[in-house]
């Protein structure tokens, strides 16, 4: 271990006799992130990884950022990038909220997520999914991917680790699913996408909302569903 350590620092930037290749390169959430409906809200699951490259910068990252009491969102790509639009949301949503004097709807804090990624389509890089639950809808998904797409789903994957799980979700996602199906669903396509792509790692994150408000679970690295490769 400590060879490989002294090895991969070692290994320094062209542009730089001082800074080894990982510090000049992004901060990216490379990841797996998903939602899902279900009779009464949803469930919002995603990996810890956030990379520098081929660096894990930080294997515990909280991909799951609340922008309202009952409303999520999951973000892929650049970290800082879905950061500064989480925050610009949450900023936007708190004063839609007051003027209300209500709980905002979850297709507002998506439209919002829209228009930002859409205004700023060339300057950033950021996949959004938005989850929630409001009085008027129930449980909702929406999926805002790179450039500003705007989509309502019963189910949505999005990062680097999705391309992985197509075929589990289409297999396994069923139309009227219970809370639990959908955590068992979650964190099963989850632990899947870990094992396959390098950018996705560390514990699970789950949440479930719903009009009782919002229920968080951490699954360990060494709790996660096991898969047989035989």
């Amino acid at each position: 271990m400590a060879a490989a350590t002294a090895m991969h620092f070692g290994q320094f930037s062209s542009g730089s006799d001082m800074a080894p290749d990982w510090t000049m390169k992004e901060v990216s959430t490379g990841t797996t992130i998903m939602a899902v409906e279900y009779d009464g809200g949803v469930v919002i699951g995603a990996d810890s990884r956030t990379t520098t490259g081929a660096y894990i910068a930080n294997r515990v990252t909280d991909k799951l950022t609340p922008i309202h009491d009952r409303i999520f969102c999951c973000r892929s790509g650049s970290a800082a990038d879905t950061q500064a639009i989480a925050d610009v949301v949450t900023y936007q949503l708190g004063f839609h909220s007051i003027e209300l004097d209500e709980a905002p709807l979850v297709q507002t804090a998506a439209n919002l997520f829209k228009a930002s990624c859409y205004r700023y389509r060339e300057e950033l890089m950021a996949g959004i999914i938005v989850a929630g639950w409001d009085k008027r809808r129930g449980g909702q998904v929406y999926t805002v991917p790179v450039g500003g797409m705007l989509v309502r789903q019963p189910v949505s994957i999005g990062g680097s680790g999705s391309t992985y799980i197509y075929g589990y979700m289409d297999s396994n996602y069923k139309p009227n699913m219970t809370k639990d199906q959908c955590l068992r669903l979650v964190s099963g396509a989850l632990s899947l996408a870990m094992e396959r792509d390098g950018s996705s790692g560390g514990v699970v994150r789950l949440a479930a909302i719903s009009e009782t408000g919002v229920d968080r679970q951490v699954i360990l690295g060494n709790q996660l569903p096991k898969w047989s490769t035989a």
